[in-house]
């Protein structure tokens, strides 16, 4: 009985190592990161047809998360957004405004 004992709890020292070292898989996560939250954020303000909050925000994505899982795919989508358009350029007032 000793010697079952024994050889459970050496065999169990062993094998730990095997059993904790890995890395997790991504798509286990119990939690959302960042750029996640982001680019749920940007794909949100798409289905409402606000480009410009979806430009800003993947740009953000991209500038301050740029490791993240979803930057490659940000990096694409703000290609075929096209450049921003500036609120001051487009509006009557500023080009009255300015001598």
């Amino acid at each position: 009985m000793l010697r079952a004992a024994a050889a459970s709890i050496s065999l169990s020292l062993v094998l730990a190592p095997f059993q904790c070292a890995h890395k997790p898989d991504p798509d286990l996560r119990r939690e959302d990161t960042a750029g996640d939250a982001l680019w749920a954020l940007s794909e949100n303000f798409r289905t409402q047809h606000n480009g410009e909050a979806q430009r800003a925000t993947l740009a953000f994505l991209v500038e301050k998360y740029p490791s993240s899982r979803y930057a490659p795919a940000a990096k694409e989508e703000l290609s075929h957004l096209g450049p921003a358009v500036r609120a001051e350029a487009s509006s009557p007032d500023a080009s009255a405004a300015s001598p």
